[in-house]
């Protein structure tokens, strides 16, 4: 981490949503390891996966703006500010896409599949999203949803939508809403 990140530390290393500092990673890793029999240590990493999530310990919302790298804390380069300095805006939207990019449709695991089919990981990880419904059309899969992103700017939350659309994107409403107040306790963030 460069000396300019390090010292604006207590810009990112907040919750977005609360500010509270009192944060907790949730690091889970999965691997596959080659066993030497002499030793009978993990001499070969064949598969590693590791995932993280940050989330606030007062709020209990995940922090999409933080990630672990090499065991310490670090702000995404391309969230942080926006999540942190942004206000929350809430966007009625369509966005239709192939049908293919649809797992499930119906039953519980069907908001999820229909917001990743419609947003990817942002929809899942940094959106707040409430599917309200979706039609088919020939190949296609009209999803409609409510958006609450976080952003400097009405532009710059039209931007974020497009980007993470993953398909054609229709926005009906944008609203900019009050960020909620900061964490009230005796431990000032």
């Amino acid at each position: 981490m460069n000396e300019e990140m390090s010292s604006r530390r207590g810009a990112w290393l907040r919750c977005y949503r609360c500010w509270s500092q009192r944060l907790e990673a949730q690091v889970h890793y999965d691997a596959i390891l080659r066993i030497n029999p002499a030793t009978g240590e993990g001499d070969e990493r064949i598969d590693e996966i590791h995932e993280a999530v940050v989330q606030c310990l007062d709020c209990m919302h995940d922090q999409p703006h933080l990630t672990v790298q090499e065991g310490r804390v670090v702000p995404i380069e391309d969230r942080w500010a926006r999540m942190v300095a942004g206000k929350p805006f809430v966007a009625s939207c369509t966005v239709t896409v192939d049908q293919e990019l649809i797992e499930a449709c119906s039953g519980p695991e069907a908001a999820d599949s229909l917001t990743y089919g419609a947003f990817g990981d942002a929809g899942n990880r940094e959106f707040f999203t409430h599917v309200r419904f979706h039609k088919h059309e020939d190949e296609l899969i009209v999803v409609h949803l409510l958006v609450e992103l976080y952003a400097r700017s009405e532009d710059e939350a039209v931007d974020v939508l497009t980007e993470a659309s993953r398909g054609v994107l229709e926005i009906t409403s944008l609203a900019e809403e009050s960020r909620p107040p900061a964490h009230a306790g005796e431990d000032p963030h």
